[in-house]
């Protein structure tokens, strides 16, 4: 019966992941590839079970994530009690990855991050319905998301709800709607999209009662890049209320159905440790939420 997980094989195991093949991980590691390769077979031997998909870059399988996430944690642990004893750890700076959608990155997250000293962030920015996906792999230690339901070995806590308002500048709300029902006039305008996974616009035609946005579809994969199309006349779409707010007041866009919106509520989650670093992240991300989204 297996009694515990070797550091050493767990540690390599992580290198390979993080490093993409296993000679960049023996040269992190300053050892031989073929050391590697003994490592992560035995911790495969050991566990029963296929940890990595031998592509480039290699890959974890769905319990490789299980164990890479655990040496992620572990790593997290040490430093934290590094830190604790008042010692340098090797001298690296206490680093916390966190996953976090463009709107949020590009509105009011960066500013939270301003509250947490002595900390270096590495970011991914991903959609929030998919940030999630980031944790459960182990890639990043917590995460903005629109899950409420937690990743196995984290926590959840509400931040609030970002609003989306339908907006398009003047002149192309004047010649591709001109006054008609938005449900009729929408699925044939020109519409800007995040990226291909984007179906945020096509949700709010489909409240409306029609079928989806329009075929004619801008991709622009930035917060401050879509912002800037749809202001431009390439189309209308769904625009944070925190970006159109001064853009609306300027008259560079109108709200094409006032008092219509879409709500989308954001989650904190994070890995399940008693971490100072992660409490100090935590608290700055949920204090700023409270302060600049809805309740």
């Amino acid at each position: 019966m297996m009694s515990e997980l070797p550091v050493e094989q767990v540690r390599t195991l992580l290198a390979v992941v993080d490093e993409g093949t296993f000679d960049a991980a023996a040269a992190a590691l300053h050892v031989t590839p073929s050391a590697v390769s003994q490592r992560v077979k035995a911790l495969e031997q050991r566990t029963g079970r296929v940890l990595l998909q031998r592509t480039k870059p290699v890959r974890p399988t769905e319990s490789g994530a299980v164990l890479v996430r655990f040496a992620r944690q572990l790593a997290r642990l040490e430093r934290d009690a590094w830190g604790e004893l008042g010692l340098s750890g090797g001298g690296e700076p206490t680093r916390v990855s966190v996953a976090v959608n463009a709107d949020s990155l590009a509105t009011w997250f960066l500013p939270a991050l301003t509250r947490v000293a002595g900390l270096c962030f590495e970011l991914h920015r991903e959609d929030e319905d998919h940030t999630a996906a980031l944790l459960r792999e182990g890639l990043v230690m917590a995460a903005v998301t629109s899950s409420p339901d937690p990743v196995p070995g984290c926590t959840v806590r509400p931040l609030g709800r970002m609003r989306y308002l339908p907006v398009a500048a003047p002149a192309f709300a004047a010649t591709h709607l001109d006054g008609r029902p938005l449900a009729e006039a929408l699925p044939a305008a020109p519409v800007v999209t995040f990226d291909r996974r984007d179906d945020f616009q096509d949700g709010f035609v489909r409240r409306l009662g029609a079928g989806a946005a329009g075929r004619l579809r801008h991709s622009v994969p930035t917060s401050e890049g879509f912002v800037e199309a749809v202001t431009a006349g390439l189309g209308w779409g769904m625009v944070p209320e925190a970006q159109a707010g001064p853009l609306l007041d300027r008259g560079r866009l109108v709200v094409l159905a006032p008092g219509a919106w879409m709500d989308v509520a954001l989650h904190w989650q994070q890995w399940r440790l008693d971490s100072p670093a992660l409490a100090a992240l935590a608290d700055a991300v949920i204090t700023t939420a409270a302060e600049t989204l809805r309740r």
